[in-house]
């Protein structure tokens, strides 16, 4: 999770829909979370944004400003009392612990998909997993992909260097750390993107040319698989691309010491021995047609590469 300021920032863009903004005081908790007052204020509603909240008050505190319970009812009216008053640990839910995930995981993620490390299986496996990845991204290359262009769930944007090359791409991922990596890898091509902190859950705030979301499917929950591609579909003009990249289920996609998952949930274990456990469901193609297909989306074609990834793409 992003950590807020040891100071408070007087100007900045808003971490979750990145709206620039300028508090009227050192004392604004707008400031110190680095979320405008519009956000700040949705606090209930969202994970990301409560934790935010919860840590620009004990940073201001601890700071010397205002930390006493009187300065905590200072906060925006439309923050439901018990956001402040409920312990942190009733808080976490799957969307925390997958952040939390990634934003740990940042230094090592690409290891997954260069099978380093914990991942190398050996050179025949090695070599169809590198076969059926460049497969995937020739795909998603020749897709009508053009004009304004949004990523959800980058992570280190292993895909961002040829979507930027398509169009004007914003880049969003609810983890910090992440981006700092998919920042460094587009500079790397000479290439530009508007990159934002931003839950791929967060509704819209216009409507794009394409939508792209790989490997994101894969940690929405099995019941909410038509809320998020109708939230998908909203993003888009008419016309518009949706594209996705998603696993399937082969037990050597993950690194060696990974269980493999159950119930549609994922031990993850990190180098350094930390373990996390996310929601991972894995659709066949057949299921990712008929929710396409549900909410609106035509020209539905749905694929795989033979055995690790599948491959999405519909019209708005």
């Amino acid at each position: 999770m992003t950590e807020p300021p040891a100071r408070p920032r007087a100007s900045f863009d808003c971490l979750w829909c990145g709206r620039s903004w300028t508090t009227r005081s050192p004392d604004d908790l707008e400031g110190w979370a680095q979320l405008c007052p519009d956000c700040l204020g949705r606090a209930g509603e969202n994970p990301f944004l409560r934790f935010r909240l919860r840590d620009a008050i004990a940073a201001r505190g601890a700071a010397g400003g205002r930390s006493d319970p009187d300065s905590e009812r200072e906060a925006p009216a439309t923050v439901p009392p018990d956001v402040l008053a409920a312990p942190r640990a009733e808080q976490m839910n799957a969307a925390d612990d997958l952040v939390a995930y990634y934003e740990a995981r940042a230094e090592e993620y690409d290891d997954w998909y260069l099978r380093r490390g914990r991942y190398a299986r050996g050179p025949i496996h090695d070599a169809a997993w590198n076969a059926e990845l460049d497969g995937a991204g020739t795909w998603l290359d020749s897709l009508p992909i053009s004009g304004e262009i949004v990523e959800l769930a980058a992570g280190t944007g292993w895909w961002s260097p040829l979507l930027a090359s398509k169009g004007e791409l914003s880049l969003y991922d609810a983890a910090e750390a992440p981006l700092d990596r998919a920042r460094d890898r587009l500079l790397a091509h000479r290439l530009r993107a508007h990159i934002h902190v931003r839950d791929a859950w967060a509704e819209p705030d216009r409507q794009v040319d394409a939508l792209v979301a790989n490997f994101w499917l894969g940690h929405v929950r099995r019941e909410q698989t038509g809320e998020f591609l109708a939230l998908a579909r909203r993003w888009l003009k008419p016309g518009g691309t949706f594209a996705f990249i998603d696993s399937l289920p082969d037990p050597e996609s993950g690194a060696v010491d990974h269980p493999r998952p159950v119930d549609d949930h994922a031990v993850r274990r990190l180098e350094d021995g930390r373990e996390f456990t996310i929601v991972k469901v894995y659709r066949q193609p057949e299921e990712f047609d008929l929710g396409l297909r549900a909410v609106g989306f035509s020209d539905v074609s749905v694929t795989t590469t033979g055995r690790f990834f599948v491959l999405g793409a519909a019209r708005a």
